[in-house]
């Protein structure tokens, strides 16, 4: 009984450990680059294996192939310049760009082979069916990395001096330039974010599994939202007012206040000039009276006065 008991355990934990192993990634890349492919074969893919759960899979599925391209090859020509990695989700295909320089939201170039594995997983997630760009990059990144300060201070600078921006637009953004790319990738994170926040750290598991059976992304979210995707969008932004309206007026109050209080300081400095040359020109007018009656008694002589 007690070998029954052990086997059974050594199954079920073999299981566990099967289902929630790494994907194996098939790197290559051309001889120029092959310090950099070295350096990515020593990475460790034990924490890869948090982004599988994440994203609600079982089992990564097949290998992945990543490739390592450089700036001047086919491959660099199809995205912009400043873009160090994409993914083929469908195709189980990763890019790099060793030579070029990580942007926000990454620091490293492992920092982006973590996102891009992630967005192949997302795909098979969802089993191919289409989501949007904004849940893929948002959940790409909020699953590669822990949220940072950096993360946070660029939300608030967004909230704070960017308009308001809808789903749609933010998709939009991520097909403009370096800085409304890097605005999208933000909102995006945060908004994910708020899905995990307030409905589970399952929750975009639940989704990409709603949308694997054939539900559209919109009707997954209502699923799991109990509302729509436009309330889901509009609660997302109420729990943003701390930036949008209460610390815009507070900074706002500040600016009044301070201008006040400079001129109120300023036409007190004025008053006291006034006040001041008031008492000198009475000071002085004070003086001429008292001088004038010793100046006739002195130098006027009395007139029909005695020889």
């Amino acid at each position: 009984m007690r070998l029954a008991l052990v086997l059974i355990v050594a199954l079920l934990t073999g299981g566990r450990a099967l289902a929630q192993s790494p994907p194996e990634l098939l790197i290559e890349a051309p001889a120029p680059l092959a310090a950099a492919r070295t350096r990515l074969e020593r990475l460790d893919r034990r924490p890869l294996s948090s982004i599988v759960r994440a994203v609600g899979l079982d089992a990564p599925g097949p290998p992945m192939r990543v490739v390592l391209a450089e700036d001047g090859s086919e491959w660099a020509r199809q995205v912009p310049p400043w873009a160090a990695g994409f993914a083929i989700g469908e195709a189980g295909l990763v890019v790099l760009f060793p030579s070029r320089s990580p942007l926000y939201p990454h620091d490293t170039l492992e920092d982006v082979l973590r996102h891009e594995v992630a967005h192949v997983l997302i795909s098979r997630a969802a089993a191919g069916h289409p989501v949007p760009r904004w849940f893929h990059e948002g959940l790409a990144v909020a699953v590669e990395r822990p949220w940072d300060l950096e993360d946070r201070t660029r939300l608030a600078s967004a909230l704070l001096f960017g308009p308001r921006l809808g789903l749609m637009e933010i998709d939009a953004h991520f097909a403009g330039d370096e800085a409304a790319q890097q605005r999208a990738y933000v909102l995006s994170t945060a908004l994910v974010r708020h899905l995990m926040r307030e409905y589970g750290g399952d929750a975009p598991g639940r989704v990409l599994r709603e949308a694997a059976g054939g539900r559209s992304f919109d009707l997954a979210v209502a699923s799991l939202t109990a509302q729509s995707l436009p309330r889901f969008e509009e609660e997302f932004w109420r729990g943003q007012r701390t930036w949008t309206i209460w610390v815009p007026l507070i900074v706002s109050s500040t600016a009044l206040w301070l201008g006040v209080i400079a001129l109120a300081a300023l036409a007190v400095r004025r008053r006291r000039q006034r006040s001041r040359q008031i008492r000198e020109r009475w000071a002085n007018e004070e003086n001429v009276q008292w001088e004038e009656p010793g100046e006739v008694a002195v130098h006027d002589p009395p007139r029909g006065g005695a020889p």
